[in-house]
């Protein structure tokens, strides 16, 4: 099939996945049954962190200016979200001077695609896969700010970080649309994506079970 078909196929593969994703209940924090919103964004600090540094990691031995492009412009937003997290916590009260958000190191995810070495791949499974989830997972953590009353960090995802993860993956689209036009590079960028959508799902269902919430941000 030609590119944009075969894009077209996988966007309806995650899609599907997605309205799974999508209908999960977003559950409170067990504690006193408050929405724990402090350290969900403490957790988002990784996640903002991982997809810069990786960004950043690629861009020297991938070939491609068009993705060289989006990988520069993804590290440095990635690094302004980190940075808009990192104010609202502060305003929040939160004392982050002694915070590091990679004290239990990289997670599985970031190790996964840091391995990557092809470029469909690597654009595959990070931008177009991750922030497809992202898109997801924000809207939730929106929608969960919002029932805490927390209307200040639901407009900072909502305005800035959302719209920046959108971009992220509508670029990736359009590359893998100009690159994927043999088999087997759509066959790659399809394992890539599956992979990584896997390893997303498992972190999701592990952060549910151990901080009781399922409204994760991801970036």
């Amino acid at each position: 099939m030609d590119s944009q078909e075969f894009l077209t196929s996988l966007v309806i593969e995650m899609e599907t996945l997605f309205s799974h994703l999508g209908d999960l209940e977003i559950l409170e924090s067990e504690s006193d049954g408050q929405p724990e919103v402090i350290h969900l964004l403490k957790m988002a600090l990784k996640s903002e962190l991982e997809a810069s540094e990786l960004a950043a990691a690629w861009m020297p031995s991938t070939p491609e200016i068009d993705a060289k492009r989006l990988l520069a412009a993804q590290c440095g937003d990635e690094m302004k979200h980190y940075h808009l997290i990192m104010e609202r916590l502060e305003a929040l009260g939160a004392d982050m001077s002694s915070f590091d958000p990679l004290e239990s190191g990289y997670s599985p995810l970031f190790q996964y695609l840091r391995a990557l070495t092809n470029s469909v791949e690597r654009i595959a499974a990070g931008p177009f896969a991750c922030e497809a989830v992202a898109r997801v997972r924000n809207n939730q953590f929106i929608a969960f700010c919002r029932s805490a009353g927390d209307f200040k960090t639901a407009e900072l995802y909502e305005t800035i970080i959302q719209p920046d993860e959108v971009h992220h993956h509508v670029w990736a689209r359009d590359f893998l649309a100009v690159h994927c036009t043999t088999t087997q590079l759509q066959e790659q960028a399809t394992a890539a994506t599956r992979s990584s959508l896997a390893i997303a799902d498992e972190l999701r269902s592990l952060m549910t079970k151990t901080t009781g919430l399922s409204a994760i941000p991801m970036s």
